[in-house]
């Protein structure tokens, strides 16, 4: 950022733990101030301003914009909320991040990008598995290789264990696209193209699944395979093979390549995603980038719907 440029004002919606490390992300940035919150629990929010010195707290989302001339609000409510809020901050003029998944199904976050488009809103998701040092370590390896690559995702999954930990029960019918988006969305920067078919091996059973199944088959003829396990112990992790390297997330933080006939070798860990939740440190910049109008990697509403719209094609109704 040029040393004549304003800071670039930050608002918060939600004051629960996302809230919290989204705003030490973005504190963190420079050139970033953290001007606001708003949380429908008021004390909530003064509690969080007052950990983190945040100046403004709100009692609504246009009071919040009004008082802090933000150009980026950072929306993290739950799940049940956040096609409400998000349509709410959609009426201001600012850049948007939602928090991951924008809208409890794929029809709420067509209905927000749709408001999105005709508002021309930039409106960016917060898939920070994708700013992991990790993963970016894997997606910078990939470049060196043009031949075919198997993409397998390994994702783990409770509907007992959702609910058991107090989400509504709405949430937990879909708890695919609160939770399995984190390791689906995997495939939209690994794998290239778009997604051209998708063949059940073991189906989804709703409540009865034990083991889902599916092998993805890409434009590029790129090839990917997904592995859900349900209700039993498993890993969350994702693999990259090309014809003379591999590269494993396992765990997801862990970066390991291994070249053709030789040993594994382990990438150190980066020290922003000790300090920070993974990855947000490295969003937060890419979304200050997007709210100042530069180019930004961050996913669009668009890439968060086609993720959502492929977590539906995993879990057919």
């Amino acid at each position: 950022m040029p040393p004549s440029s304003p800071p670039l004002r930050v608002a918060i919606v939600g004051a629960g733990s996302m809230a919290r490390e989204h705003a030490r992300a973005f504190a963190a940035v420079p050139g970033v101030t953290v001007a606001g919150i708003h949380s429908r629990t008021r004390s909530r929010a003064e509690a969080l301003a007052r950990e983190l010195g945040i100046l403004h707290v709100c009692d609504s989302i246009e009071e919040l914009h009004r008082r802090t001339e933000a150009g980026l609000a950072v929306v993290t409510v739950p799940e049940l909320a956040m096609k409400r809020v998000a349509l709410a901050a959609l009426e201001l003029p600012w850049t948007l991040l939602l928090e991951k998944p924008p809208g409890l199904v794929p029809e709420e976050t067509e209905e927000i990008a749709a408001a999105a488009a005709r508002r021309t809103r930039d409106v960016r998701v917060a898939l920070n598995r994708q700013w992991i040092a990790s993963t970016q370590g894997a997606i910078v390896g990939l470049r060196e290789h043009d031949g075919p690559r198997f993409v397998k995702v390994q994702d783990q999954q409770s509907i007992a264990q959702a609910a058991a930990i107090g989400h509504p029960p709405e949430v937990v019918r879909n708890w695919m696209f609160a939770n399995s988006i984190h390791l689906v969305d995997y495939f939209r920067y690994l794998a290239r193209g778009q997604v051209r078919r998708v063949d059940h091996l073991q189906p989804w059973k709703g409540e009865r699944t034990e083991v889902l199944l599916a092998r993805l088959e890409f434009t590029s003829g790129d090839i990917g395979l997904y592995e859900a396990v349900w209700h039993a112990p498993g890993p969350w992790a994702v693999t990259v093979t090309v014809p003379q390297r591999r590269w494993e997330l396992r765990p997801l933080e862990q970066l390991t390549t291994q070249a053709l006939g030789e040993r594994p070798v382990a990438a150190a860990p980066a020290a922003w995603d000790a300090e920070f939740k993974p990855g947000f440190r490295l969003q937060a910049q890419h979304a200050a980038m997007a709210a100042r109008g530069d180019a930004s990697p961050l996913p669009t509403i668009d890439d968060g719907l086609r993720t959502m719209r492929l977590v539906r094609a995993l879990y057919p109704e």
